[in-house]
């Protein structure tokens, strides 16, 4: 009980100067501000067939829109994926090297492949 008085009874600054502070752990890891914003989506429409650019290297969002249900692929990314009229298909891409890569669209209704678009690739430098 003594002890207890006697630790009630010194002055605030008596106090924390006896009182050991916890270990504040490793420091938190904090996100690296961006200098830009993500890219809007490189968007296709199935039966137009048009090109979209992008340098490689850099990550990108590609969406396929389609009229009717059936499945777009990358054959040479080797990706693919479901698609209808309120859905498009979406592909999240890092091409490592130049190149054209051609989207198709295959409906569900005839199994025929069509040309959706095609990807150019070209090189940072």
């Amino acid at each position: 009980m003594a002890a207890l008085v006697a630790s009630l009874s010194r002055s605030p600054q008596e106090r924390s100067e006896t009182t050991r502070q916890p270990d504040p752990g490793p420091p938190t890891a904090r996100a690296a501000p961006t200098s830009e914003p993500p890219p809007e989506p490189l968007t296709f429409e199935a039966g137009e067939n048009d090109a979209q650019r992008l340098v490689a290297g850099r990550p990108a969002t590609l969406e396929v829109s389609v009229d009717e249900p059936g499945s777009v692929e990358i054959p040479a990314l080797g990706l693919s994926a479901a698609a209808d009229s309120l859905t498009p298909a979406r592909f999240e891409v890092l091409p490592a090297s130049a190149g054209e890569f051609e989207i198709v669209f295959t409906p569900a209704a005839d199994d025929v492949e069509e040309p959706a678009g095609r990807l150019v690739v070209r090189s940072a430098g």
